[in-house]
């Protein structure tokens, strides 16, 4: 590859890299998906420009799959099926860091938020009050289960 080579890729690399949008060719259920998490949570999806200042904040970033940043861009990419899929949404701590450090103003905690909704609307829970033990109760501190709770049901 020569330089005028590498230089037109580069263009068109460029263009892809800072539009944001979704994609023209997402589906009508990704579509239908992105609007149910942008009504939920009150977010505009489109709005992050994919800084990082959220994951850079977030006190649980490292341990998530996906981090935030990764995980917008799945939904502005279409791919809210796999964000659903994920572990990421449950272990957001609702700290609210990304969205105040988030020059757009893109709050990530509404959007892991309605994602859990969604999931837990469609009866696809992954907590179930039912098989928590006696002795985890003992445990488990009683703030600590109470904020689980709420935070897996819709």
């Amino acid at each position: 590859m020569n330089l005028q080579q590498a230089s037109v890729l580069f263009d068109s690399a460029s263009v892809w890299i800072y539009d944001m949008r979704p994609p023209m060719n997402m589906s009508r259920s990704a579509g239908e998906l992105l609007r149910q998490i942008e009504e939920l949570s009150g977010q505009t999806i489109s709005d992050c420009y994919q800084c990082g200042c959220c994951t850079s904040g977030c006190p649980i970033g490292e341990a998530m799959d996906p981090p935030p940043s990764k995980a917008i861009r799945l939904l502005q990419l279409g791919r809210a099926q796999e964000l659903l899929a994920s572990e990421g949404i449950w272990m957001c701590a609702s700290c609210l860091v990304c969205g105040t450090r988030c020059p757009r103003a893109v709050d990530y905690a509404r959007i892991a938020e309605a994602c859990r909704m969604l999931i837990l609307r469609s009866r696809q829970s992954k907590v179930d009050p039912d098989t928590v033990t006696a002795p985890e109760l003992e445990e488990i501190p009683q703030q600590a289960f109470i904020a689980a709770f709420r935070k897996s049901s819709a």
